[in-house]
């Protein structure tokens, strides 16, 4: 099995890239999905969550307060890397087990999105790195349009490495900029070379 690492800077195209993977014959798991389902009610992160931020972080459902979360930690990096060391290892232990599942089936080519994937040293558990990647102004624009403040755009973007160092530290860049079409071809094209 080849197995690909998924990265790339927030808002630059990502979730594009893993729909068109599993569209591709791929077998896809975005981690992003991983940690909304670490901090479930009951979920023994959750618990560890209220006791370092406080019960404000939780909604009177007991579930969890995103936004409210965002705030403390893209503010904070010492209380960013509280939140980081108590949803990484849970996150972590969920695809590598996944990758497990995957290698028993003998799949052919399987991908794990991982935002921080440099920032994690996660690399060596990969064959190939793709890193997908836009220019910083239509970067800005996407999260613009998710209703973002230019302060929540800053403070996201530096809480991870910059965009060029972490495709300079990928074995393959997806420029994400042009159509999805070109986007898909791209990805096609990396696929070709990977299956021989």
């Amino acid at each position: 099995m080849i197995l690909l690492g998924l990265t790339g800077g927030i808002g630059m195209g990502k979730s594009s890239a893993a729909t068109l993977l599993a569209g591709m014959g791929v077998s896809v798991v975005d981690t992003d999905q991983l940690a909304r389902a670490v901090v479930e009610p009951g979920q023994p992160a959750l618990q560890e969550i209220r006791e370092a931020f406080g019960s404000e972080v939780l909604s009177p459902d007991g579930s969890l307060r995103r936004e409210v979360v965002a705030q403390l930690v893209f503010a904070d990096e010492t209380k960013r890397k509280v939140l980081e060391s108590i949803l990484h290892p849970r996150i972590r232990e969920l695809w590598v087990r996944q990758v497990a599942v995957w290698r028993a089936e003998q799949k052919g080519v399987a991908a794990v999105v991982i935002p921080l994937l440099h920032e994690t040293n996660a690399v060596a558990e990969f064959d190939r790195v793709i890193c997908v990647a836009c220019s910083a102004a239509s970067q800005r624009q996407r999260l613009e349009a998710r209703g973002w403040s230019l302060e929540q755009i800053s403070q996201r973007i530096s809480a991870q490495w910059p965009a060029q160092k972490k495709m300079d530290a990928s074995h393959h860049v997806i420029w994400t900029e042009p159509s999805r079409e070109v986007h898909a071809a791209q990805l096609e094209r990396v696929l070709r070379q990977l299956r021989g």
